[in-house]
């Protein structure tokens, strides 16, 4: 079974296009993550730890909602097959690129973590209204949960 869990952070934003096949254009969309290394070494230091990146492909519904709701420093949790692919570098040394074929993919941060990570003013929502007296629901304090 290959499979691989992935949680990190989008190096910068999907790219999203289509591959024409037999039953018409299909959508997939192309991203990188930066996923950060566990390790007391860098930490200890003060120094930023090492990270790893991924290329993720993502195909369909899934890629079009990938374009639609990631961008650059969002983090995100991926699941899939993980290959490797190799590759003559411009300077003439052999690289090997990290690929995962996106099953699931989650949005673990917000927009506004997004546009606060990078530096934008973000202003958040206003809170929601109290719901009304009778909306059905009754208001339990929460002592009284049996959990």
């Amino acid at each position: 079974m290959n499979k691989i869990i992935l949680i990190g952070n989008l190096t910068r934003d999907p790219e999203l296009r289509s591959v024409n096949s037999a039953n018409g254009p299909i959508s997939v969309c192309d991203f990188t993550i930066a996923v950060n290394r566990r390790g007391m070494r860098n930490q200890q230091n003060g120094q930023q730890g090492d990270a790893d990146f991924f290329r993720i492909t993502a195909w369909r519904a899934l890629g079009e909602n990938c374009a639609k709701y990631l961008a650059k420093g969002r983090k995100v949790y991926v699941s899939g097959p993980l290959s490797a692919r190799t590759y003559q570098a411009n300077d003439g040394t052999t690289r090997v690129s990290l690929e995962v074929t996106a099953d699931e993919v989650e949005f673990l941060s917000s927009r506004g973590d997004a546009e606060a990570a990078a530096g934008s003013t973000y202003a958040p929502a206003a809170p929601a209204a109290p719901m009304a007296q009778n909306s059905g629901f009754t208001a339990v304090e929460t002592d009284e949960l049996p959990f």
